[in-house]
């Protein structure tokens, strides 16, 4: 007897109070045969009053739909086990994988194990694919010592594995600290399993011991790979390219986009990403820019990320005019900029003091459509103000607030401070327009809160009292 529970299937509606009536409600009980054994199905017709303890619960396949129908494992245990009980029966072995993963996926660990081990004393033929689910059950339960031991149950169950389950394996393994050493040992001695590493067991080996800083172990494998017969790929070359770029060496990871154009491979967008990202940051905006233009030759239409990247490089080494260059020759190259383009350059032009030209660029963006991002504003309000056109920084401001846009707190730090020191009536103009903004819960201003208004008074206290 359980506790009364409601059966939430197709079933029935009503509350059930044990197996029996669980069974009866899903139609289980109809028939006096089981459908498992014909010998027992003839005995039970010739029977004239048949006992409860020989009536048939239904077919094996009936029965795993029943145990695949239910969201609570241990409810599907108890029909699982009740159909066990009856005579002559029979589960069918996805009864068996549906309930495994059933009671592993909520962690009831030792009545999976303990349906494994029946699998075997049953003789029931076993596919990979289940231990390869069990693999997962305790990569995602951080329990890789149990999911070693899995792989190897499946040499006992005379199931050969395929490279991809040595692969599942491996990524458990080596997603836990302490575990890429015997992760390499099992990939060492795959072949002892029958198993043939492939290019994606080598790529997971090598992202690990890249990611663990030993690119030298990585190398050998890279190279282990032609001399075996398997084919790299283009995620083969990114992976050392991006450990290099770690490491400060650009060279060598465009000496690798060199081998790999060579050899036919056409690098993916991002490898290109992580050379560009790279060069820039070593400054080599030449060899950056020059990469971007071979891009297309080569088989890869330079994407927004690209040119963002090529951006941002430029105005970082005050060169913002470079980068007005890049952006005017993106609609012909057929990308057109976004927001973070416009954001990137109008800030690097402030900061060089090209008010003027940041200026225009605002201007297009609007005209185009785009919402600026606040950080916008604030670069080309605070460029103004520091060059002391206070009086353009206030017109841009309600240019800014005419638009719908709410200056971010900082912006007000940034005008109010020099607007008070020359001209009390521009303040109060400035306010006025303030005021007429409606206050959205989106409005940055809010944030000053108490300290800017206390702020304000008391500047123009002080100037009234002047």
């Amino acid at each position: 007897m359980i506790r009364k529970m409601r059966f939430s299937s197709q079933f029935s509606s009503r509350p059930i109070e044990n197996i029996e009536q669980l069974l009866t409600c899903s139609g289980l009980t109809t028939t006096l045969a089981f459908h498992s054994s014909p010998t027992q199905h003839s005995k039970a017709q010739r029977s004239e009053n048949p006992s409860p303890s020989i009536r048939s619960i239904g077919s094996p396949s009936r029965i795993q739909k029943l145990i695949a129908s239910q969201s609570d494992p241990l409810l599907a245990k108890q029909i699982f086990d009740l159909a066990s009980l009856q005579p002559s029966f029979r589960h069918s072995y996805s009864a068996f994988h549906t309930l495994i993963c059933k009671l592993g996926r909520s962690r009831y660990f030792s009545q999976m194990e303990n349906l494994l081990s029946r699998l075997k004393s049953l003789s029931y033929t076993v596919s990979p694919t289940l231990f390869s689910d069990v693999i997962r059950i305790y990569g995602d339960a951080k329990m890789p010592d149990k999911a070693i031991k899995t792989f190897y149950l499946m040499l006992q169950f005379d199931c050969k594995p395929l490279p991809k389950h040595l692969n599942r394996l491996l990524q458990v393994l080596i997603s836990e600290r302490d575990y890429l050493s015997p992760a390499f040992d099992i990939f060492r001695l795959s072949h002892k399993y029958g198993i043939a590493p492939n290019t994606k067991s080598y790529n997971i080996m090598m992202r690990a011991f890249c990611l663990n800083g030993q690119l030298s172990i990585a190398y050998k494998l890279f190279n282990q790979m032609f001399k075996r017969d398997v084919v790299p790929d283009v995620e083969s070359y990114r992976i050392l390219m991006q450990a290099l770029c770690r490491k400060s060496q650009v060279n060598g990871a465009i000496d690798l986009l060199e081998d790999m154009l060579n050899k036919g491979f056409v690098p993916d967008t991002l490898s290109y990403t992580t050379l560009l990202n790279s060069l820039c940051r070593k400054k080599k905006l030449k060899e950056a820019y020059k990469l971007l233009c071979r891009m297309r030759v080569r088989g890869c239409n330079p994407d927004i990320v690209h040119y963002n990247t090529i951006i941002l490089g430029f105005c970082r080494e005050g060169r913002a005019l470079d980068a007005c260059k890049v952006i005017e020759d993106m609609p012909s190259n057929g990308c057109l900029p976004n927001l973070v383009s416009y954001r990137i350059l109008i800030s690097g032009l402030c900061d060089q003091g090209m008010l003027g030209e940041g200026q225009k660029y605002v201007k297009e963006m609007l005209f185009k459509g785009f919402s600026p991002h606040f950080s916008v504003f604030h670069s080309f309000i605070k460029g103004i103000c520091n060059v002391g056109k206070i009086e353009e920084a206030c017109g841009f401001l309600m240019d800014m607030l005419k638009h719908g846009e709410a200056p971010h707190v900082d912006t007000w730090v940034t005008v109010i401070p020099r607007i008070c020191e020359v001209d009390l009536m521009t303040l109060e103009g400035v306010l006025k327009e303030i005021f007429k903004i409606e206050i959205k819960r989106d409005t940055k201003i809010v944030d000053a809160g108490i300290g800017l208004e206390q702020y304000v008074i008391k500047q123009i206290q002080a100037k009234r009292n002047l």
